[in-house]
């Protein structure tokens, strides 16, 4: 027998009795809490649903129960919420007369008692002498509360018409489950690993037997089958990285279906953890196999439409780079393409990435506005691969989104911040004395100054070596250029930390050797380091002007149509 997914009314509650386990904990919701729910129902303003009878509802989060015999239902998770419910009805029914509600009866396993503690309520405040444990001390709490909120609404206050909403308006996602070992639900639930999500819960809608009119079960279950076939292929596609980062860049390992379902939500709550659940349970009022049929044809045109951008390698990249700025959401995108030709979102696409950096000046562009330089590297680095004829690859989104990044010179800069600490200069001065030019003789001067330093423990004396060796490997490049994003590239944050402020030589051997372990190294940065922008013969050990000037007219070549250029 297939587990129970529904919503019920507190109304509907009421004709149940409940039995709390012992491996359930103890009652402890705070005053807070009950004064949170207390002022949402009040607040809750019911509405008409538009093309129906039915109204808008309060969702009071889901109850996960096992029927045990009868009208009588273990209480697996819940149970905090449940026994709120009861305190707020029993303190309601002082203002009924004789119209008393009869309410649903609470039982703990470890409090044999409990019933008829909980029954005394309402009979004015439970004496001090009778509260013999902490469970009695936070439900006695619990209702001294709701007792006073009610005192400080006042007498004008329409007790009845907050009775209204709390029985009718308000309604638990009634989870009943028929596995037999309840011990094994709740802790699966209450670790984590099914828990109820906006997804689980709307896989429920689609799978719900009671959803398919149709007299043919076996039609019905077929129906089922495939949905569920359908929904498992999707899930699966997106757990591939490639996919999933290309769409977003939100962390999530499991239920990454979810996703779909929260860009068709047009009603986000960003204070109601179910919302997006709510959105389909109203498509599901008219309760019909066209309407299961419908919802769930919606569903696939977002995913095939979200894997065709993925397999086109065009689309993949310009749309990836948009996401990837926070330019634009997938959610926005969609909406736009069902409206054009396949051509004309083309050209919107490119409309748009001209927009994202139509304030960018490439000519003055510098180290100091790492915005615009981060999303100009970005955007060189994927244009660079997207205008490869020979070269079929991807830029690696889910790689560029898990990782920090930092934007990186070239060939290093004087900076007295990051002047290697004591413990590192020797290492830091032997690697970088390996590559000095010994042809000519400021090279040989330097290579002799070098071998016969000592004083690594002086700062002032560290400090002069230090701008010695960097003017040395600085002297075929202009220093004024030094910021200009002519001399920056994108990497990784742990390849930059490794090096700490390196000569060209010594960066250049280091991003090789991760290049080699596959550490990914962006496109246009692994060029600059292997110097495909130089003239042959190149100049191994220096980043040279002519290295710079000729990266930089790569840079303008490669960006012309999408910046303004002089």
């Amino acid at each position: 027998m297939a587990n129970v997914l529904e919503l019920k009314t507190i109304n509907e509650l009421l004709q149940f009795n409940f039995f709390i386990p012992s491996y359930q904990r103890g009652y402890r919701w705070s005053k807070n809490e009950v004064i949170d729910l207390l002022n949402d129902i009040s607040d809750f303003k019911p509405r008409e649903v538009e093309n129906s009878d039915h109204k808008t509802w309060y969702c009071l989060q889901p109850i996960v129960v096992k029927k045990k015999k009868g009208n009588l239902f273990e209480v697996i998770d819940g149970q905090q919420r449940l026994t709120s419910i009861y305190l707020i009805l029993t303190h309601l029914n002082q203002y009924r007369g004789k119209g008393k509600l009869k309410l649903f009866e609470l039982e703990y396993e470890t409090r044999s008692e409990s019933s008829t503690f909980l029954k005394k309520l309402d009979e004015d405040l439970v004496p001090d002498n009778e509260i013999k444990n902490i469970d009695y001390f936070y439900i006695t709490d619990a209702y001294k509360t709701i007792d006073n909120w009610f005192l400080e609404k006042g007498d004008s206050y329409d007790v009845f018409e907050f009775t209204s909403k709390f029985i009718n308006n308000a309604k638990v996602i009634w989870y009943e489950s028929n596995e037999d070992d309840s011990i094994s639900i709740f802790t699966r639930i209450n670790v984590g690993k099914i828990p109820l999500t906006n997804s689980e819960l709307i896989k429920a809608l689609f799978l719900n037997s009671s959803n398919f009119e149709d007299r043919n079960k076996e039609k019905t279950k077929l129906r089922q089958l495939e949905i569920a076939t359908e929904w498992d292929f999707i899930e699966q596609s997106l757990q591939k990285n490639r996919f999933w980062y290309f769409l977003n860049g939100k962390e999530k390992s499991v239920n990454r279906i979810e996703f779909i379902f929260e860009i068709m939500n047009d009603e986000v709550d960003k204070n109601d953890k179910y919302d997006t659940f709510r959105f389909f349970n109203k498509k599901f009022y008219n309760k019909s196999k066209k309407t299961i049929d419908n919802n769930w044809q919606e569903i696939k045109q977002r995913f095939q439409r979200f894997s065709e951008w993925f397999e086109e390698r065009d689309l993949y990249h310009k749309i990836g780079y948009l996401v990837c700025i926070n330019h634009k959401t997938i959610k926005e995108l969609y909406n736009k393409s069902i409206d054009f030709t396949k051509s004309e979102f083309k050209d919107y696409l490119d409309s748009l990435i001209k927009e994202s950096v139509k304030n960018i000046d490439l000519e003055n562009l510098q180290y100091e506005d790492k915005e615009n330089v981060r999303k100009t590297l970005l955007l060189y680095n994927i244009l660079t691969l997207l205008n490869s004829k020979i070269d079929n690859s991807y830029f690696p989104f889910d790689l560029f989104k898990n990782g920090n990044w930092d934007i990186e010179h070239i060939t290093s800069i004087k900076d007295s911040n990051n002047i290697p600490s004591e413990k590192t200069r020797e290492a830091w001065v032997r690697e970088s004395s390996v590559f000095i030019d010994l042809d000519n003789d400021l090279g040989r001067n330097l290579k002799n100054k070098v071998d016969s330093f000592s004083q690594f423990n002086d700062d002032d004396k560290f400090a002069l070596l230090y701008e010695d060796i960097i003017s040395h490997f600085n002297e075929k490049i202009v220093e004024e250029d030094l910021d200009h994003i002519s001399n920056l590239t994108l990497l990784d944050s742990e390849t930059n930390r490794s090096y700490k402020n390196a000569v060209f030589p010594v960066k250049r051997k280091t991003i090789i050797d991760r290049d080699k372990q596959g550490v990914f190294i962006p496109i246009c940065t692994k060029n600059v380091f292997l110097k495909y922008f130089s003239e042959y013969p190149p100049k191994i050990s220096f980043w040279t002007q002519e290295d710079r000037k000729n990266y930089e007219k790569d840079l303008f070549n490669v960006l012309k149509n999408h910046l303004k250029l002089s």
